[in-house]
């Protein structure tokens, strides 16, 4: 007897419960893709501010002060201990090593570039580098380089062969030309050093008495305009220290700093200690990098770090307010349709308990007609916003949101709520209508 009042209670005043229904889907609609998306987010955003640089730094244990007067570095370039080139792919073998964007090593060297020793030679640094090697750990064929962790460089330059790119070849492409080989003896030099000594791509420069080939004009923005750039081998060469590696800058995909990514790792508790180090924080994976990098010190480029965090936190933020922002116009719409249909069907209240029926079987039927409006709007509303969240996907991240499964019964959760919460207050005043008055149409 129940189900039947029930349905056909639910079948009457179908415009109202249709613009409930409307309600309910488009809040519930608004909250499944604003939660698929923040909880799909991390990642992706994560993957666009690596484009912004590296956000760690690895460098030797022994040379972790560095002598500075107002911001400028006295510390000669080639001064102080290095890490050695052959623990560098060891980053692959880290706990987060798939979190790990690119690695770049540094090893800055003071040149003469010019004819010989005679006065019109100046010194110069330069620079060596990873452009796009190909590096291996056990089975595992990667390449690494600035290209990768800093590519915003733009590098003016022919291509190997010395003409201009042609399309059609990927090896020709812009982004392919100018480039040198990290196992050639070719050279980068920066748009104001180049403008200085009135080079060119494809010209020869004495550097450290050895004649280089431009292969390209490199335009950073930065100190490296003024500096050459170098494969690491020869600027090894150069240096005379096989092997040698100044500092590394590591690009990897942390989560915002909390709580507990703060904590020093010694004070923790064996399960404290497990979680830390097995969630991505910056601090745990720099940890992890002085774990296989012997006689290392890691840290986080701090101004890189803190802004990736505060942003990953604002937009999380920014989510869930335009989330509750939904669920509660909703629960209002709700509210204002079945304050009305109940109004509207006062007589039938009145009826039914001049008929016996206690204020709990009002309440049910009521509470039951919410729940069948709950799930249908849950239901349309998850479609729809599934299909919202894939757009946000393409459109803005050019990549697909995952919509996982657990996110169903949470989203049919959050319908039913939103719409017990609207509708309390109608079906309380509906449960208190005087059967007299509600008989005589009076409320």
């Amino acid at each position: 007897m129940f189900p039947r009042l029930v349905y056909e209670s639910f079948r009457h005043q179908s415009r109202r419960k249709l613009l409930a229904g409307i309600a309910i889907t488009l809040g519930v609609a608004v909250a499944t893709a604003m939660i698929a998306v923040a909880t799909d987010i991390g990642d992706k955003i994560n993957r666009e501010l690596r484009s912004y640089g590296a956000n760690l730094v690895v460098t030797p244990q022994e040379d972790t002060l560095d002598v500075e007067v107002g911001g400028v570095n006295l510390k000669p370039p080639s001064d102080g201990a290095f890490l050695n080139e052959a623990d560098l792919p060891k980053i692959r073998g880290t706990f987060w090593h798939h979190n790990i964007v690119g690695f770049s090593p540094m090893l800055p060297v003071t040149v003469k570039v010019g004819e010989g020793n005679n006065k019109g030679a100046k010194d110069v640094i330069l620079v060596g580098t990873y452009f796009n090697k190909a590096l291996s750990f056990g089975k595992d064929d990667f390449t690494t380089g600035v290209k990768i962790t800093n590519p915003w460089w733009k590098v003016e330059g022919s291509c190997g062969d010395g003409a201009l790119p042609r399309p059609g070849r990927v090896e020709d492409s812009p982004a392919a030309c100018g480039w040198p080989d990290d196992n050639s003896q070719d050279i980068l030099v920066g748009e104001r050093l180049a403008a200085k000594l009135a080079k060119k791509p494809g010209d020869t420069l004495e550097v450290a008495g050895r004649p280089l080939t431009i292969s390209g004009i490199l335009s950073t923005g930065g100190a490296e305009d003024d500096q050459i750039v170098a494969p690491l081998a020869l600027a090894q060469q150069i240096l005379g220290k096989p092997g040698a590696v100044r500092r590394v800058y590591v690009s990897a995909m942390t989560k915002p700093p909390d709580a507990l990514s703060a904590r020093d790792p010694k004070t923790m508790t064996p399960e404290v200690y497990d979680r830390w180090y097995c969630s991505p924080y910056v601090e745990s994976i720099a940890y992890q990098l002085q774990e296989v990098i012997p006689h290392s010190h890691a840290e986080q480029i701090r101004q890189v770090a803190q802004n990736e965090g505060t942003v990953l936190s604002r937009i999380k933020g920014l989510m869930l307010l335009i989330t509750l922002a939904a669920l509660f116009a909703s629960a209002l719409a709700v509210s204002a349709a079945m304050a009305t249909a109940i109004y509207e069907r006062r007589v039938e209240v009145g009826l039914m308990k001049a008929l016996g029926a206690g204020n709990l079987a009002v309440s049910a039927i009521f509470f039951a007609e919410a729940l069948l409006l709950a799930l249908v709007g849950g239901i349309a509303g998850f479609s729809a916003g599934a299909l919202l969240a894939r757009q946000i996907g393409r459109s803005i991240f050019n990549s697909q949101i995952s919509i996982e499964p657990v996110l169903f019964p949470i989203i049919m959760t959050i319908a039913v709520f939103v719409t017990f919460a609207g509708s309390a207050a109608a079906i309380r005043r509906a449960v208190k209508f005087d059967p007299v008055f509600a008989l005589r149409g009076e409320g």
